[in-house]
């Protein structure tokens, strides 16, 4: 039976629910993160994907990672593939890697500069954009589903919003067949540039991300990274409960539960959760997303 595609999955009619998953950084871990998803396995989720380490640092165990996924765990699984750190060759290396453990599904990112280095720098024989490497995978010859990011709010290194939809564009002319987006936390982002997207032409599926927050200081820290905004309201009830962590958890849920709801009920094709590798936050919030169908009202 062939595993659908991502891009199939979103486009089923149905909402597209999937977890993001880092790699572990040893055995023990890996195991720990095929028992997690199998705890969350029971919630349905469309997809997982599996990120890549900063200038490619976790490749082997993405690969290993999203082969058993797909494998052991029996969910469409997606690899991201960044460009930093690799030539072309060894980028082809990987889709041949991922190609024999029977993984079609990718999402192709510029990637993070290495750790300890503040700027990005295409290697010898390597790529610069992230459209570069959507190119290169469509081109490879195989049936490959990519999907690419996108930044409500903004790249950090782009001057400004309409600079950065050029570049997102040319992802999208590359190939790019879905977009899924940095986390956020002020809906009205969301809506805003997907409606600037479709004015500039970008009419492919635009998942929304979203994480619930969990720790204060790693949200903040989070989002100081990618350049995501806290709202007032919710940074000062984070603030007031810091010191309780089952405060906080609870807060997040509810937050990200109700942000996930407005999301659907207004045409969202699906929530893209950032699960930081740990299912009871993501758990509590799909169960009552499927309990209530915000989708269905009208």
């Amino acid at each position: 039976m062939a595993v659908p595609t991502v891009a199939e999955l979103i486009a089923n009619g149905k909402p597209c629910f999937s977890f993001e998953f880092f790699p572990p950084r040893d055995a023990d871990g890996v195991e720990a993160l095929l028992a997690t998803m199998l705890d969350l396995r029971d919630l349905e989720p469309s997809f997982v994907s599996v990120t890549y380490g900063a200038g490619g640092s976790t490749r082997a165990r993405t690969l290993e990672v999203v082969q058993r996924l797909q494998t052991e765990v029996g969910i469409t699984a997606m690899a991201h593939l960044s460009c930093v750190g690799a030539s072309n060759e060894e980028i082809r290396d990987v889709l041949e890697s991922l190609g024999a453990a029977g993984v079609r599904n990718v999402l192709a990112l510029r990637g993070d500069p290495p750790q300890g280095e503040t700027s990005f720098t295409p290697s010898a024989d390597g790529l610069g954009h992230a459209s570069d490497l959507v190119a290169l995978i469509q081109g490879d010859g195989d049936d490959w589903c990519v999907g690419g990011a996108c930044h409500p709010e903004g790249h950090l290194e782009a001057p400004d919003l309409a600079t950065d939809l050029v570049f997102l564009r040319r992802k999208v002319d590359a190939g790019a067949q879905f977009l899924v987006t940095q986390l956020f936390f002020d809906n009205a982002a969301y809506f805003t540039f997907v409606e600037r997207a479709r004015a500039a032409g970008i009419m492919v599926p635009i998942v929304p991300g979203v994480m619930p927050v969990t720790n204060v200081d790693q949200i903040e820290r989070f989002t100081r990274l990618c350049g995501a905004r806290l709202p007032d309201g919710l940074l000062a009830a984070l603030h007031r409960c810091r010191d309780d962590p089952q405060a906080v958890l609870d807060l997040g849920v509810a937050y990200a539960t109700l942000q996930c709801a407005e999301l659907l009920r207004r045409g969202a094709p699906g929530v893209h959760f950032y699960t930081l590798n740990r299912s009871p936050a993501t758990r509590a919030i799909l169960r009552a997303l499927r309990l209530h169908e915000p989708w269905r009202v009208t």
